[in-house]
């Protein structure tokens, strides 16, 4: 594994793309909650008039699942990266020369894997050291440590989104048609899909779609406290969420790897 990931990480690190877009997400995620706790973004609008009522989530008590409900809208930055890193294995013919030199197509698939593991476990620590400096700021250590139990949701989303990357990279082995894929994908086809299975069901089926099921675990704040205020406590736990999101995830390891052990490179 660590041999893997460190011939992974030669291909990157001087690959100017990926800092890029690493240093977007990591300068946007602060930027974003920096302007809403300060009340740069406030109902009524203007810097002295409106109201500010969300920077109190950035106390211990909710800033994890606050951090991480904004961190998975930037996810999309880095999953567009995953594409990117995979797809260039074909366009440069990089996966041919990695088996020319030694390793089995098994290799470089699990090599995949845990690249996208190493950045999620990444993702989920700046994450935590985003929600510890504003958690600081705006709340000492009251509350402290706070349900931490969203950072390991984060992990999960993470997860789910790089993983769901890679296999439309492996099914589509362009960056262009893949990329077009997954935005086509997370902005229209699952959030219709979601809709007709909600409006068909009783038990919020649209809820376990691939990408949703993850969405789940980590709702807007602001809406859970006032579900919590109208007493509306029904639907799936997250447990359910993170078994399912699992799920999709496993699936989504199977079907790259038959599609990739399967196919002519």
């Amino acid at each position: 594994m660590n041999t893997l990931l460190a011939i992974e990480w030669l291909k990157i690190k001087k690959y100017r793309t990926f800092w890029i877009i690493v240093g977007l997400f990591a300068i946007m995620l602060p930027l974003w909650n920096y302007g809403i706790s300060n009340g740069l973004l406030k109902l009524g609008g203007g810097s002295k008039g409106g109201m500010n009522v969300l920077n109190q989530v950035y106390s211990f008590s909710q800033v994890w699942q606050n951090i991480g409900f904004w961190a998975s809208m930037f996810i999309w930055f880095l999953s567009i990266l995953v594409i990117i890193l995979t797809t260039n294995e074909y366009q440069f013919r990089t996966n041919r020369q990695n088996v020319i030199d030694g390793w089995s197509r098994l290799q470089f698939y699990h090599a995949k894997w845990y690249l996208i593991l190493a950045l999620s476990i990444a993702t989920t620590i700046y994450v935590f050291l985003v929600g510890m400096s504003f958690a600081t700021i705006n709340d000492g250590f009251n509350n402290f440590p706070g349900k931490l139990e969203y950072l390991f949701y984060t992990f999960v989303l993470t997860v789910n989104y790089y993983g769901f990357a890679v296999l439309l990279s492996i099914l589509f082995k362009r960056s262009g048609l893949a990329i077009g894929m997954f935005i086509l994908y997370c902005m229209f086809i699952e959030n219709l899909l979601k809709s007709i299975l909600n409006n068909f069901s009783n038990n919020d089926l649209g809820n376990y779609m691939p990408l949703q099921a993850s969405d789940e675990l980590l709702p807007f704040p602001m809406m859970d406290m006032l579900k919590t205020m109208a007493g509306i406590t029904s639907g799936p736990s997250a447990t359910t969420y993170v078994i399912v999101s699992v799920l999709w995830i496993c699936l989504y390891y199977f079907i790259g790897r038959k599609k990739l052990l399967g196919s002519d490179w």
